[in-house]
């Protein structure tokens, strides 16, 4: 698989120039460009990284690789989860590279930042991995932006709500302190309050970080019925596995982590993630066209896909679509165009493209299994119920995207 790897480093001078239109609605400089902009490297690399990429190169392979004669290409480059590093990237691949979309954002304040870019330079750009709810809300940029895979609200309404109603009604929070992280503590917040529940408090710690000690024994202390982790990655791995070590869980207390991913699982180990409840948008063994999919995409990358992977996929192989049903790589022709079109593939289910830019899914409560449970490895999951998209995500009404509150 042979791809482009750009790299930019932080502060570099771009030229200003506009980037190429597609001529008479077709494409334009006869290349189909897709630029990714991924965490290759730090906390969120194993739930994006080389497994996006490869995500990305099967969906253009099922699109046969190229779109009425005109080639499909691949461009990746890491972020460092680093806003500045991000957007010049974003800005050299509008200005110098002609890029037509632009995917990934594994951190919401890079997603922000790319969705900004973007929107100044009017190419398209679809976020999987950076969670927060501000992409389709006081961030929102709804003629060239789309929010995929999850959000903070789909999050918050999946695991926060379904614990407090099995009682679990007092929390102390700990959040991952950036753009992400807070988002997904304030709509995990409003979830447990909404649902007749109380937050007694809540701390920040930096990210990315590797001891969780002081945070946890606080949360501790607070008496609270549960622990609300609002972190990703290799923080939660290691609030985790040091809530383990503090025997918060064996003392009575429960953890709640807002997002976690089979990879996650998969380097803790059941032992330790055992009876976490979570709220996903994909699961590879949640039906038979998940496991189909999977399947493919464990013999190219070594094990199965984190549903940024799948949502990936299903972003590129759907964008795709829209591109050739268009005949044109213009951005708003094509992201209008996602919005016609019903979403169902092995990662999306009764999905739509909102007229906020907000991807709407059905998502998944699930809890981690025991270890006695589990018939092998990546057999980690029971799936508890399926949540609608409709009741997973904020409603248009509810939602503050101002470019869409003035039309």
């Amino acid at each position: 698989m042979k791809l482009m790897k750009t790299m930019l480093l932080a502060g570099a001078a771009t030229a200003l120039v506009t980037p190429a239109l597609a001529q008479d609605g077709g494409i334009s400089d006869d290349t189909i460009k897709i630029g990714m902009n991924l965490d290759m490297s730090g906390p969120y690399s194993a739930i994006d990284g080389e497994g996006s990429v490869v995500a990305a190169q099967m969906a253009i392979d099922e699109m046969g690789g190229e779109i009425d004669g005109k080639k499909i290409e691949l461009l990746t480059a890491d972020h460092q989860n680093k806003a500045d590093i991000g957007s010049n990237i974003a800005r050299q691949w509008a200005d110098q590279d002609k890029v037509d979309l632009v995917v990934g954002g594994a951190n919401s304040g890079v997603g922000i930042a790319l969705q900004e870019v973007t929107s100044e330079k009017g190419i398209a750009y679809i976020n999987n991995g950076g969670a927060s709810a501000a992409l389709t809300n006081e961030n929102c940029a709804p003629e060239t932006g789309i929010h995929w895979t999850y959000d903070t609200d789909a999050l918050a309404n999946g695991t926060a709500v379904a614990m407090v109603k099995e009682g679990n009604d007092s929390w102390y929070f700990i959040t991952a302190d950036y753009a992400f992280g807070h988002k997904l503590e304030e709509n995990a917040m409003d979830a447990v309050k909404a649902n007749g529940g109380t937050v007694i408090g809540n701390v920040r710690a930096p990210f990315p970080t590797q001891d969780f000690s002081s945070f946890l024994l606080q949360a501790q202390g607070s008496g609270a019925k549960v622990i609300g982790l609002a972190n990703a990655g290799t923080d939660t791995q290691n609030s985790v596995k040091q809530a383990q070590e503090f025997g918060i869980v064996q003392g009575g207390q429960a953890l709640a982590s807002l997002l976690l991913f089979i990879t996650d699982v998969d380097a803790l180990g059941l032992d330790a993630a055992q009876g976490l409840t979570l709220t996903t948008g994909f699961y590879w063994d949640q039906d038979e066209k998940a496991r189909e999919w999977s399947a493919k995409f464990e013999e190219k990358h070594g094990g199965k896909p984190s549903m940024v992977h799948a949502g990936m996929y299903s972003s590129v192989l759907n964008y795709l679509k829209a591109v050739k049903e268009t005949g044109t790589d213009d951005a708003k022709t094509v992201v209008a165009k996602l919005k016609e079109m019903p979403i169902e593939d092995a990662f999306a289910r009764n999905g739509r493209v909102r007229e906020d830019g907000l991807m709407v899914h059905d998502m998944f409560l699930a809890q981690v299994k025991k270890p006695e449970e589990s018939e092998g490895k990546w057999d980690y999951y029971n799936i508890v119920s399926t949540i609608p998209g409709d009741d997973a995500f904020r409603s248009l009404e509810d939602g503050t995207c101002e470019a869409i509150k003035n039309n």
